[in-house]
């Protein structure tokens, strides 16, 4: 589909989903096209030069997004990826501190559930659900619909301060384990 430029692809997991990023980099003629999940957001056929910045928007929230172009040495580059200012690894990293993400399977349906923690917005397959969020005796919990099964966010203290704040999924009242991405 894309050819044999293809010279870096990367995996990014926002809120509204997980973004597939491929650059494809034309060495000797300095094209350059940035796609997100298979569609061309820039296209640059002809650049004198070869090392730079390619900046676009990814995701619903148009969270910004920076290809670094470096040489390297002779002919050979380095592509890293930039989101939200920050290297990937450390977007990523600071996602898994402010979100937490469910994978489920409810009447033969995938569901991608992501809680935004600052904000308690809940996501699913890149939807902003309606949640009704309530106190109790030990936390709070957040209620939502998917797939016509009752979802519901427990909030509780994890028991020892370094734990924090421990987020859980019950659908239909059965706990889910929560997912990397």
């Amino acid at each position: 589909m894309l050819g044999g430029d293809v010279v870096a692809v990367w995996e990014v997991a926002l809120s509204d989903g997980v973004y597939r990023i491929e650059f494809a980099h034309g060495t000797t003629t300095g094209k350059r096209i940035v796609f997100v999940n298979g569609k061309e957001v820039i296209r640059k056929d002809w650049m004198f030069k070869l090392v730079g910045k390619e900046t676009f928007m990814v995701g619903g929230a148009n969270t910004k997004a920076t290809i670094n172009i470096e040489a390297v040495s002779g002919f050979a580059y380095e592509y890293s990826l930039n989101i939200a200012g920050k290297s990937l690894q450390k977007f990523i990293d600071n996602r898994a501190k402010t979100t937490k993400t469910w994978l489920l399977k409810v009447g033969g349906e995938d569901y991608r559930v992501v809680l935004e923690k600052d904000t308690m917005d809940v996501w699913c397959n890149g939807q902003k659900m309606e949640t009704m969020g309530e106190f109790v005796d030990d936390g709070t919990e957040t209620h939502f619909i998917v797939g016509g099964h009752e979802c519901c966010i427990k909030a509780a203290s994890g028991g020892q301060k370094k734990s924090g704040i421990v987020h859980y999924l019950l659908l239909d009242g059965e706990r889910v384990a929560a997912s990397t991405q």
